[in-house]
C-alpha cells in the first residue's frame, strides 16, 4: 500500500527515474510492445513493462 495517493503516471515516473539512476542494471523499464519472450536472457532482475 502506499502512504499517500498517486497517479499512475506519476508511479511510471519514480520507476523509470530509478532505473536510470540507482538501480541501473538492475530495475529496467519500457514503453514498448514486448513479450515475455524479449526478456530472455535480459541480466536485470525485474523489468517495469508501462504498457
Amino acid at each position: 500500500r502506499l502512504e499517500k495517493k498517486a497517479t499512475y503516471e506519476e508511479i511510471k515516473h519514480a520507476i523509470k527515474d530509478e532505473s536510470e539512476g540507482k538501480l541501473k542494471g538492475i530495475l529496467g523499464y519500457t514503453e514498448d510492445d514486448v513479450v515475455s519472450t524479449d526478456f530472455v536472457g535480459d541480466s536485470r532482475s525485474s523489468i517495469f513493462d508501462a504498457k
